[in-house]
Formats: structure tokens, sequence, C-alpha cells
């Protein structure tokens, strides 16, 4: 058999394998509402089994020129290159978090897993199939309720208290382990006729580090203090 033909069936059975496998991740993706999800994880796995039939089989009329040279690999190798670019785009970064990362691994996943399609290596792409939705699916449960989930958070706690208060802030932050990685606090004042200073609200930004369970056990304890008007995360 010549290496660099294919019977057209073989092709459409590629195409259709490339479309469910990639079909199967990007249901998981878009029932939790990720920025790339059912159709996008199809396409670009589509994407990424047409380009690798067009660099196996694409050009085996020129096979059997003089001096010429195919090479299987080099148009695949662009897939892996460019789907960076589509892989940035789903990252999203709100003030110190950083959303998108696991959505952006999975488009390169299914990259990879077209280009497998396409190549006629089944096994390996429905294995690499079943390993990712094991991955999204079991993983991501052991790893919420397991793993220590420990990460920044900007707390905005706003008080008509004096600064003083800060004292009691950080003794309620270290009851619940909550380490305080930076901190801002803004106070607007006044002078009266009187030559009193009169202090309006202040606003104090923390930057925590912590589970979030403990996080919203400190929210909870800061709501019931005297003074304070509001206590929310950005």
């Amino acid at each position: 058999m010549d290496p660099w033909t294919i019977e057209p069936l073989e092709m459409l059975l590629r195409i259709f394998a490339a479309f469910v496998l990639g079909g199967l991740i990007g249901l998981e993706r878009e029932k939790n509402n990720h920025p790339a999800g059912f159709r996008t994880h199809i396409l670009v796995c589509l994407g990424s089994a047409l380009v690798m039939l067009l660099s196996m089989y694409g050009f085996s009329e020129f096979a059997d020129e003089p001096n010429v040279r195919l090479d299987p690999a080099r148009l695949a190798a662009q897939v892996i290159s460019g789907i960076g670019f589509l892989g940035a785009g789903v990252i999203l970064t709100k003030g110190i978090s950083v959303k998108g990362l696991t959505t952006a691994a999975s488009l390169w996943v299914i990259a990879g897993i077209g280009l497998s399609v396409g190549a006629g290596f089944y096994i390996p792409a429905v294995m690499v199939t079943v390993l990712v939705l094991f991955s999204l699916l079991i993983l991501n449960k052991v790893e919420r309720k397991w793993l220590t989930n420990r990460k920044d958070t900007i707390l905005r706690v706003q008080s008509d208290a004096p600064v003083e208060r800060l004292e009691q802030f950080h003794e309620m932050m270290d009851k619940y382990h909550l380490e305080v990685r930076n901190m801002r606090v803004k106070v607007r004042e006044a002078s009266s006729e009187s030559g009193q200073i009169h202090t309006f609200p202040a606003t104090y930004w923390f930057t925590l580090r912590g589970r979030d369970k403990d996080l919203l056990k400190l929210i909870h304890d800061m709501m019931l203090l005297d003074g304070v008007n509001e206590v929310r995360t950005e």
C-alpha cells in the first residue's frame, strides 16, 4: 500500500473520530461555563485532524517527483505552536486571580488528539481523551476536597471605626491562619471650624493567602463587628 494515499472512507472516519473526541472534552468545559466550550473544542480537534491529513496525504501527487521530499510532520508542528495563541485568549486575569489555565491546556491537548486521529493513531487518541475527561471530572473533585487550596484574595473592608481597629482585624486573620501578603488603608479626614478633625469611613484592602473556607469564616466574623459597614472580595 502506498504510504502517501488513503481511502476516502478512512479519511471520513478519522474526521468523524476527531469530531466525537473533541466534543466529549468540550462538553465538560461547556457544562462548567468555561471560555472555550463545546464548539471550540470540536473545531480545534477537527482542524488539527484536517491539517494532519493534509500534511500526510495532501501532496501525494508530488511524492514521485525528483528532488521532492515530503515531511508529514511539518504542518503538524505549526499546529502545536499556533494553538498557543488560541490558548492565551481564554486565560483571563482579574486582579491577582488567573482563570482559564485548565481550558487553555485542554485546547492544547485537544489539538494533539486531533493530530493523532488525523495520523490514524486511534488508540492513543482515545486513551488520552479518557484520561483528560478523568482529570477534568474526577481529579478536579479530588483536588478541591483533599488538596490544600491556598490562594491570594483581595479583601475590601469599609468601617467607621478608627485605624486602631487594624489590630483586631489582624488577630482575626491569625485566628483563621490567613497570611496577610499586602495591606492598604485609605482614610478621609476633614477639619471643622472648631479645629476638630473628623474621620470619615475608612477603607482597608488586605491581600490574604489562605483557604476559601477560612476566608468565609473571617468575613462572617468581621460583619458582626460594630462599625464595619461592608466586607467583600475583589
